[in-house]
């Protein structure tokens, strides 16, 4: 599956084992954007064998412009209880400073959405920073909603340890 939007020179496809030093790059370029450099730890063991193992537990798309590569999006699939079916979850979108504004981050998640939608999912849904003020724009540009009245919680670090030891 190889999603091409020719009037713009993008070109969307599938992460392949060969991307994964692009992929870290990204990761990287993405954690800088969002002031958090130091939390980009993954390795490329850790990208190969979330993507690319037998049953991998996320999926990555790879944006080109004009041949070049632009920036990635990387999701999973959620499930909703309340419909019986999956959901997309849009982990990691991140394009390069220098591709954005000509259509590529649209073009990412328009991709998404057909794959949502190919597959039966009934939702996309990610995150945003709540300083990120252009990605905010962004997203409700196309019609995506914030979705107020959750609070997300994360659970990481020693006080997953603790809690899972039983020694919270």
């Amino acid at each position: 599956m190889t999603h091409s939007y020719p009037c713009d020179g993008i070109t969307i496809r599938p992460a392949q084992p060969g991307d994964v030093t692009l992929i870290l790059d990204l990761i990287k370029g993405l954690a800088e954007y969002e002031r958090a450099p130091e939390q980009a730890k993954a390795t490329a063991q850790d990208i190969e064998k979330a993507l690319f193992q037998p049953n991998p537990r996320a999926k990555a798309l790879i944006c080109s412009v004009d041949g070049q590569p632009a920036g990635f999006a990387l999701y999973f699939y959620n499930f909703s209880t309340w419909t019986g079916k999956s959901g997309i979850y849009l982990e990691d979108l991140f394009i390069e400073p220098a591709y954005r504004g000509r259509g590529a981050g649209k073009a990412l998640l328009r991709t998404l959405a057909r794959i949502a939608i190919a597959e039966d999912c009934t939702r996309c849904e990610w995150s945003v920073l709540d300083w990120n003020e252009p990605a905010i724009r962004f997203y409700e540009a196309f019609g995506a909603e914030p979705q107020s009245e959750w609070i997300g919680y994360r659970l990481s670090g020693d006080a997953l340890r603790a809690f899972a030891d039983g020694t919270d």
